[in-house]
């Protein structure tokens, strides 16, 4: 039974096709490498090098490889950046989104899961997000994730009386972070744990953003999720969709507790064995107070949870950092 994973050789999706193989079940791998390496992708896996905006190579893809269902990882994933990009996230999150749809319908392949996004929630003001509550985006990038769940809904409905009616299923998650492989690591040069390792190769002292928020410690609080956990969520997904089993059409990965960000600046400090004292610069606009979700639905359908304590996290990701080294 084979996956097409696209943006298979990013950080996230490079996860997914590992828990895919660990699985039993055969990934394919599309990817641009316009922030993927294909150095991430297993030996043996097939790669197509290409973007999800071109219909004919997706639709060939999935064609020449007896496809089952589509993990669809690939997009645009920076919220900031999108704001002073937002035609180019709505190309590659959007249209990108309706060509794989698209080529789907024209292959016979009905299954799908959407790498979706807290984002589409903006910043609620409640102490735990849950998959009913209002989706409000605060940036393009969010918006183009809710617009990607609409558009499964849809085609969907569209579907349902055809001969391959569409089953989908979206997972919102929030920062991903670790590692599983030394080989793969996170090389966004926008997310908290590169940002914070880099520094520390190039003996920089790490920066938070604010400490006046009306937290615990005064900074932020976040969900942080292992991206091993991640994978799986995304792997028993496919299995359900494939079983016709129940799923609903959202998910919240969440971590129901959340970390600080001084939280993490202490425990990256005790893993590493590298002692400093992050210079505080003043709040990013925009910046809410927390964000913390329920994973209580996921964990009822996908066997979710959190595995790994904030050390093991900071670990591996540091770990697969210096092997890259």
């Amino acid at each position: 039974m084979t996956w097409l994973v696209t943006g298979g050789a990013g950080y996230i999706g490079a996860h997914i096709v590992r828990a895919l193989g660990d699985a039993g079940l055969s990934p394919v791998v599309i990817d641009d490498l316009s922030s993927g390496h294909e150095e991430f992708v297993p030996a043996g896996v097939p790669f197509a090098r290409g973007t999800i905006l071109d219909r004919d190579l997706v639709e060939q893809t999935l064609r020449a490889h007896d496809v089952e269902g589509v993990i669809h990882v690939a997009g645009f994933k920076y919220a900031g950046v999108s704001v002073a990009r937002p035609l180019h996230t709505f190309a590659q999150n959007v249209e990108g989104t309706r060509v794989v749809l698209e080529a789907m319908e024209a292959a016979g392949v009905s299954k799908i899961v959407f790498s979706s996004s807290a984002a589409v929630y903006g910043t609620p003001d409640v102490d735990l997000v849950t998959e009913d509550l209002p989706k409000r985006p605060a940036s393009p990038y969010g918006e183009s994730k809710l617009i990607g769940e609409w558009l499964l809904r849809d085609q969907a409905v569209a579907t349902a009386g055809s001969e391959h009616p569409l089953r989908h299923t979206s997972l919102r998650y929030f920062n991903v972070v670790g590692s599983a492989d030394p080989a793969v690591y996170d090389t966004s040069p926008h997310n908290l744990f590169p940002l914070v390792f880099e520094a520390l190769l190039e003996g920089r002292t790490p920066r938070i953003y604010g400490d006046d928020y009306a937290t615990p410690d005064g900074t932020n609080v976040r969900d942080y999720v292992h991206v091993a956990d991640i994978a799986a969520a995304h792997v028993v997904a496919a299995q359900r969709l494939t079983t016709g089993e129940p799923i609903e059409p959202a998910y919240n990965l969440g971590s129901h507790n959340g970390l600080s960000v001084r939280q993490i600046m202490d425990a990256m400090a005790r893993v590493t064995g590298i002692g400093f004292t992050a210079e505080i610069t003043p709040r990013r606009p925009g910046d809410p107070d927390r964000i913390v979700a329920t994973g209580d639905v996921a964990a009822r359908d996908l066997d979710w949870r959190n595995r790994y304590t904030l050390d093991e996290m900071v670990r591996s990701g540091w770990e697969a950092r210096r092997a890259a080294r």
